[in-house]
């Protein structure tokens, strides 16, 4: 492809990711997909390039003083200094015309706003206005892993046999990061089941729940299933964990990790037609807003707004009071976000405990320092606070509660 191309194709995929709502990753594979003729360096620099923008789209609005798309990329184009040699081919982006060109020579010298320097909507920004932390959340994530098999040490040896660079996570005994993107479906180790794919927020929070194979266990809202995997391998597959999620599809997902990893202790199961009232360990991975993940998905934080924050705070309320109803005394409530937002993670803790006087945070510093070998990484004792800034993970709030 012609560079004038590349750049049509990052203006049809920008206009579609802002337009449309859906998440950026979807968009931009539904798009290569659709058009085998692009090739492997012409996907790379299409890709890198829609992400490039997203995560720097805050400032590229507020310099171009315009919402318009075209008008962002021509100014990341100034940017990139690629403004020239584009080709003539009539897949080509067309080149700026007289006015853009006399607003593309015009500099905006007003300083950014805060929010717009922390390339955040403002409305998250007022909650906590922390640019450090909002910069750090703003940086690509690393990519993360789990042991499944073997020794952390095995993993490193198989990956490096693959070519494939990765050292030990700082916080978690189980986790591997590594500065580049793994082709997973190139990937013996991760295909063999050796490696899977967990950040290590994540991880920590699976080793934070303390389970043992006697125990009855409910991983409530389970997604596809990350947590109840990696509760699976500290279990060293005894004991059994049940998977539960409001969405179908999600557990439909499971299935396949679960083969793949030889995971034989996951019991798929439509809670509602339980009656249990007598759970050792009740798994609360909360819907949320998903901000402590925008290292991951940028474009997330324009999909969101006050008023789905307030939907979800309804939720996640509701599904504690399942999770007190059935969970046994003694037992365990653990409640954890991927999100960053107090209104989501501490307020939520705090009304749950209001309505139900007969349960108590535990100390989570004590249960890390049980399970985990790094210090501890947060100053609140009793709710647990991991962040890109911080820990250098996703962002991650888990509160360990026990029914009295």
């Amino acid at each position: 492809m012609q560079n004038g191309a590349r750049y049509q194709a990052v203006l049809d995929l920008i206009t579609e990711i802002f337009t449309a709502g859906k998440p950026a990753d979807n968009v931009i594979n539904d798009y290569i997909r659709a058009r085998k003729y692009i090739g492997s360096k012409d996907r790379r620099a299409i890709t890198e390039a829609v992400w490039d923008i997203i995560r720097n789209f805050r400032k590229l609005e507020f310099d171009a003083g315009s919402s318009l798309y075209r008008d962002i990329l021509l100014l990341w184009l100034k940017n990139k200094n690629l403004l020239s040699g584009w080709g003539d081919s009539p897949y080509s982006l067309a080149l700026p015309n007289e006015a853009e060109k006399q607003r593309l020579a015009e500099e905006n010298e007003q300083p950014y706003p805060a929010d717009v320097e922390a390339e955040c909507p403002e409305w998250i920004f007022k909650k906590s206005p922390d640019m450090a932390f909002f910069k750090a959340l703003n940086e690509p994530a690393p990519a993360d892993f789990r042991i499944n098999s073997f020794s952390r040490d095995e993993a490193v040896r198989r990956l490096s046999a693959e070519g494939l660079e990765a050292v030990p996570t700082p916080y978690s005994p189980i986790g591997l990061r590594s500065r580049e993107r793994i082709s997973l479906g190139n990937c013996m180790a991760y295909q063999e089941g050796l490696i899977d794919v967990q950040d290590e927020s994540s991880q920590l929070a699976a080793i934070l729940i303390e389970a043992k194979p006697e125990h009855k266990i409910i991983d409530y809202c389970c997604g596809a299933g990350g947590k109840s995997l990696a509760l699976s391998y500290l279990l060293h597959g005894k004991g059994k964990i049940l998977a539960h999620d409001a969405n179908p599809q999600r557990l439909e997902a499971l299935k396949p990790r679960m083969k793949r990893l030889n995971v034989k202790n996951i019991e798929i199961t439509d809670f509602v037609a339980t009656s249990d009232k007598d759970f050792d360990r009740f798994i609360v991975d909360a819907p949320c807003s998903g901000t402590g993940t925008w290292r991951r998905s940028p474009d997330a934080k324009f999909r969101l707004n006050p008023q789905m924050v307030e939907k979800l705070n309804k939720i996640q309320k509701e599904i504690l009071d399942t999770a007190y109803i059935k969970t046994k005394s003694g037992g365990r409530i653990i409640y954890m976000t991927c999100s960053i937002l107090k209104d989501e993670n501490e307020d939520v803790i705090s009304h749950f405990l209001n309505q139900y006087p007969d349960v108590k945070k535990l100390n989570i510093r004590q249960i890390w320092e049980r399970n985990v070998p790094a210090p501890y990484p947060h100053s609140d004792d009793y709710m647990l606070r991991l962040s890109p800034y911080s820990s250098h993970t996703d962002g991650f709030f888990i509160c360990v509660m026990e029914k009295l």
